[in-house]
C-alpha cells in the first residue's frame, strides 16, 4: 500500500482555529495526504478554544501539548520542548502552521531544526513593529520556513523584498473567510444569550441592540491598549463615551478582562448602562453580532478581514496593521483612541468607510491550498 504524505497542521490559539477548518475540510479522505491537528493548548478553555472545534465542525486534535498560560518565553520554550517529542514519534513529512501566534513560531523551529519541511499560512503579513510580540513570530516563521502561503499580493512582495524564491510563494487567498463565507447562512442576529459580567447573571438589558445596525461590537486585547492602567482608563473612558451614542457589546477577553479587575474599573463600566461586557463569545454568536453592527473597534487582527468581506465599518486602534489591504480596499480604518467617538458619530450619519472584498477571499482558499500541497506531494514522490 502506497504511504500517505503525513502532514502536521499546528494550532494553537483561537484566530488558528478559523483557518484550519476549511483546510481540515478539504483535506478530509485525501488519498495522498495524511492531515494530523496538534493542538498546542496556547488558548486551552471552553469558550477560547474547545468550543470553536465544536462549532466549526473541525476533528478533535490527535494530538494537545497542554502548554498553557504562561510568559511569552515560558509558553514558547513549552512548546518547543513537548513539540520537538512529537515530530520525532509521528516523524511527519510536513509541519504548516497558521498566523503569527507563540506556536506558529516555535513549532516551525522546532521542524526546521529537525531538517523537516515547513509551510506557513499567513505568511508575508508585516506591521514593522517589533514591539508586537506577533511581528517577531512572524518574522521568525519566515525566516526558516520552506513554503510560504500568502493572503494577499503585499504579503508576497514582502516575501519577494525578504529575499524568498517566487517558486516558494503561494499567493492562495483568506482561509477566515472560507471560514466566514461558509457560516454566513447560518448566522443569527437573535439567539445570543449575553451574561454581563460586571454583575453576573445579569441578561442585556437594551433590546435595542438587536435592531441591526443599532450598536456597536468592541474587541480589545493588546498589551498597547489593556495592560497598563492609563491606558486601559483611556479605552474604558472612551467606550463609555461611544455607548451615549449607541449600545456597545464588548466580549471581554481573559487577559483584558483580569486588567479590568486589577486596575478596578469594573465599577465605572457598570456605571454605563449601554456598554455591555460579555464573556468571550463562540465563532457564531460573536459573528452574528459583527453582522448586524454599525460598526466594529478592535485591535484584533483577523476582525478586519472579516468586517472587510462584511461590509462593517472597521476602527483598529493601533498605529499600524500587518493587513495593509483592509485599509487600501476594505473598511478598515486605524485611528488613536481619542478619536474613538468623532468616527462613530460619522458612521451612525451613514458615512462610514465601505470598501471591498480583496482578490481571492473567495471561499475556496483551500481548495488552492490543497492544489499546492499536491504538486509538493508529487515532487517528494518523485525524488524519492
Amino acid at each position: 500500500m502506497k504511504k500517505r504524505y503525513k502532514l502536521i497542521l499546528v494550532a494553537g490559539a483561537r484566530p488558528n482555529f478559523m483557518k484550519i477548518a476549511p483546510l481540515m475540510r478539504a483535506l478530509e479522505d485525501h488519498p495522498a495526504i495524511n492531515a494530523v491537528i496538534v493542538h498546542t493548548g496556547q488558548h486551552y478553555d471552553e469558550r477560547m478554544s474547545e468550543l470553536f472545534f465544536k462549532e466549526l465542525e473541525i476533528p478533535k486534535p490527535e494530538i494537545n501539548l497542554g502548554v498553557g498560560s504562561a510568559s511569552h518565553a515560558v509558553q514558547t520554550a513549552r512548546i518547543i520542548e513537548r513539540f520537538e517529542g512529537v515530530c520525532l514519534d509521528l516523524r511527519p513529512d510536513m509541519v504548516m502552521v497558521v498566523g503569527d501566534v507563540n506556536s506558529t513560531a516555535a513549532c516551525t523551529l522546532v521542524a526546521s531544526k529537525l531538517d523537516i519541511e515547513t509551510a506557513h499560512y499567513e505568511a508575508g503579513l508585516r506591521s514593522y513593529d517589533r514591539s508586537m510580540p506577533e511581528e517577531i513570530n512572524r518574522v521568525v516563521t519566515d525566516a526558516v520556513c520552506d513554503y510560504f502561503f500568502t493572503t494577499s499580493g503585499d504579503a508576497s512582495e514582502n516575501l519577494l523584498r525578504e529575499g524568498k524564491s517566487p517558486e516558494r510563494i503561494f499567493l492562495v487567498g483568506n482561509l477566515m473567510i472560507d471560514t466566514l463565507l461558509q457560516a454566513l447562512d447560518s448566522l443569527k442576529d437573535r439567539d445570543v444569550a449575553l451574561e454581563d459580567l460586571s454583575v453576573p447573571g445579569r441578561i442585556i438589558a437594551f433590546p435595542e441592540a438587536y435592531a441591526p445596525g443599532g450598536y456597536g461590537v468592541a474587541t480589545f486585547h493588546r498589551p498597547s491598549n489593556v495592560d497598563a492602567h492609563q491606558d486601559l482608563e483611556r479605552l474604558v473612558r472612551t467606550l463609555c463615551a461611544v455607548a451615549v451614542e449607541m449600545p456597545v457589546i464588548f466580549p471581554v477577553h481573559p487577559r483584558t478582562y483580569a486588567h479590568l479587575e486589577q486596575h478596578a474599573l469594573l465599577q465605572e463600566i457598570a456605571g454605563a448602562p449601554r456598554l455591555l461586557l460579555t464573556q468571550p463569545l463562540g465563532y457564531m454568536e460573536f459573528m452574528a453580532l459583527v453582522k448586524s453592527s454599525a460598526c466594529v473597534m478592535t485591535d484584533s487582527g483577523g476582525i478586519q478581514e472579516e468586517t472587510t468581506v462584511l461590509g462593517i465599518p472597521c476602527l483598529t486602534v493601533r498605529d499600524n496593521t500587518e493587513r495593509p489591504i483592509t485599509i487600501s480596499e476594505g473598511t478598515n480604518k486605524l485611528i488613536k483612541i481619542k478619536a474613538l467617538p468623532e468616527e462613530v458619530k460619522t458612521i451612525l450619519k451613514g458615512h462610514g468607510k465601505r470598501g471591498k472584498a480583496p482578490p481571492l477571499w473567495d471561499g475556496k482558499t483551500a481548495r488552492r491550498i490543497v492544489k499546492v500541497l499536491e504538486k509538493i506531494v508529487d515532487q517528494a514522490v518523485q525524488t524519492l
